[in-house]
């Protein structure tokens, strides 16, 4: 047998091939969601998957603002952020959240405390478009249509 024919072969930055997913949200569970959209930004959906590269595709959700959410989550979750200053804290529910002037935070803030916490995460993170309603300017990419 050849002796390459054993050889293992890792992804880099020069050859990975990064494609464009289109996933419409609508009436979808957000963790449901957000679990499989951070898992093709990952790239853990193809074979060529690296765990220390970007091998993922761009991914574009649409209709984020019509996301589900299951029992009384819209109420009772609670999201934190603090500014570094005294009385900085702030709290936000889904539901204020997602009745507000950008309610695609949701899927993003979900899809982010998915990825990983270090350099790799950000650069995948990028690679997340996400658009309250139908429209969106990425049609000239030709994205695939995913359904979960």
């Amino acid at each position: 047998m050849d002796h390459n024919s054993y050889k293992t072969i890792n992804a880099n930055k020069t050859t990975v091939e990064k494609g464009w997913v289109l996933v419409d949200a609508k009436d979808q569970v957000l963790g449901r969601v957000a679990s499989q959209v951070a898992r093709v930004l990952r790239g853990k959906h193809k074979p060529s998957y690296t765990p220390n590269v970007d091998t993922g595709d761009h991914v574009v959700v649409i209709n984020a603002d019509k996301i589900r959410m299951t029992g009384k989550k819209w109420t009772d979750r609670v999201y934190f952020s603090y500014s570094g200053y005294p009385g900085g804290q702030r709290v936000q529910t889904p539901k204020m959240i997602g009745t507000g002037k950008h309610p695609e935070r949701l899927v993003e803030h979900s899809v982010r405390g998915m990825l990983p916490k270090n350099s790799l995460g950000r650069e995948l993170f990028r690679s997340l478009h996400v658009y309250a309603g139908t429209e969106h300017p990425h049609t000239a990419q030709q994205p695939k249509e995913i359904k979960f």
